[in-house]
């Protein structure tokens, strides 16, 4: 997917984080190439990508299930549960392949950390379940899993990758389960949008670009008597660019206007609820807080984290482009700024673009059809008081 709009600019990449995974105690963690069944292989060096360490990730944990108590523990914790941190896994592990796995999986942990631009306070992040629903009952019949990286969805593939215990690689269809278990190594999603966004808002903050209004006479009469908002009141898109083997889309949205102190404005919101496609929520959820702007408008981009999003890397985008741009007197639509800002590699799988809406006014209410038709929200205005 690209952008395709009037202000395309210069900005052409930004380089994701790297990191390094150490070995762990028995079974490395960096991703060897395929070998053939029962053969060994010296490992190779693992991405620094979330791709490559979740793949690399799942390869390990797929060969320590060739021990049974550990394996039964594991399948134990995979019924009992969507999913479950491989952190917590690793370190309440009994049997002995469970601990060999714990040291390598808090790297791979601070790894994706890394990688994603969060702060080391983001804790743990990666987690493993079944890929379908339909696989509990060959699972707890005792049927042998193969583990898998939870796959991109954007990049044509037809097939994705799963490890049995020996190591050996299996291509299996991403449209269809299969009637072997699949384990999916990922990430918790949800944690990593929620501390994303305060890495941008940090980051923005730096730059002045979502600064607080500044204090004067009039504006804290208008404080003293509550603030006017827009709400979202129900909100659909028909595809939350999440496929089905990824479970629950993570979906936020970019506010932007001009402030009060007349430079470009952003502000983060999370939708934690807007997870399913084709169906409608009613979050009555503040979306645009009007005393941060300066004109009656503003422009939402709603996005959803598939993986490789780099929060700082997106910030240090957003803010160099917004940043060119002055205040002319007159409201000037941002939506395209913030678009243009995003390199065209990342109009992939990290992150998606989900829809956008323009010049959403403080008076405007009711249905507001997105730009690119792929979803709808119904807003109306919203005075909060002060208490």
């Amino acid at each position: 997917m690209s952008a395709s709009t009037p202000l395309r600019t210069a900005l052409i990449g930004v380089a994701l984080a790297a990191t390094a995974l150490v070995p762990l105690q028995g079974t490395a963690l960096a991703a060897p190439a395929h070998p053939a069944s029962g053969s060994s292989a010296a490992p190779a060096a693992a991405s620094s990508s979330v791709s490559g360490i979740e793949d690399a990730t799942a390869r390990a944990l797929a060969r320590s299930l060739a021990d049974p108590a550990w394996r039964g523990e594991v399948r134990r914790a995979a019924l009992g549960a969507d999913t479950v941190g491989l952190g917590g896994l690793t370190g309440r592990a009994a049997a002995p392949a469970g601990r060999n796995l714990a040291a390598g999986i808090a790297e791979a942990d601070r790894g994706v950390a890394a990688a994603k631009g969060l702060d080391d306070s983001a804790g743990p992040l990666l987690r493993v379940g079944l890929a379908d629903a339909s696989m509990r009952t060959r699972l707890a019949s005792g049927t042998a899993p193969l583990v898998a990286a939870a796959p991109s969805d954007d990049d044509g593939a037809t097939t994705f990758t799963a490890y049995d215990s020996r190591g050996t690689a299996h291509q299996l269809p991403l449209d269809t389960p299969t009637s072997r278990p699949v384990y999916l190594v990922g990430i918790d999603g949800a944690k990593a949008v929620a501390e994303g966004l305060k890495v941008i808002d940090g980051a923005l903050a730096a730059k002045g670009l979502n600064a607080p209004a500044p204090a004067t006479a009039a504006s804290a009469l208008a404080a003293a008597s509550g603030i006017d908002t827009t709400r979202v009141d129900s909100v659909r898109v028909a595809d939350v660019k999440e496929p089905f083997f990824k479970g629950d889309a993570e979906i936020f949205t970019l506010v932007t206007g001009f402030g009060k102190d007349g430079k470009p404005r952003v502000d983060t919101v999370e939708m934690p609820y807007l997870n399913k496609a084709d169906t409608t929520y009613y979050p009555g959820q503040v979306l645009v807080n009007w005393s941060n702007y300066k004109y009656d408008l503003a422009d939402a981009v709603m996005m959803e984290d598939d993986g490789d999003t780099n929060y700082q890397a997106l910030a240090k985008a957003i803010a160099a482009v917004l940043l060119t741009i002055t205040d002319q007197g007159a409201y000037i639509p941002l939506a395209d700024a913030v678009l243009d800002a995003i390199p065209t590699s990342w109009w992939t799988d990290d992150p998606d673009y989900v829809e956008s809406w323009y010049t959403l006014a403080k008076s405007s209410s009711g249905k507001r059809n997105g730009a690119a038709g792929n979803g709808w929200m119904t807003v109306s205005p919203y005075h909060v008081s002060e208490l």
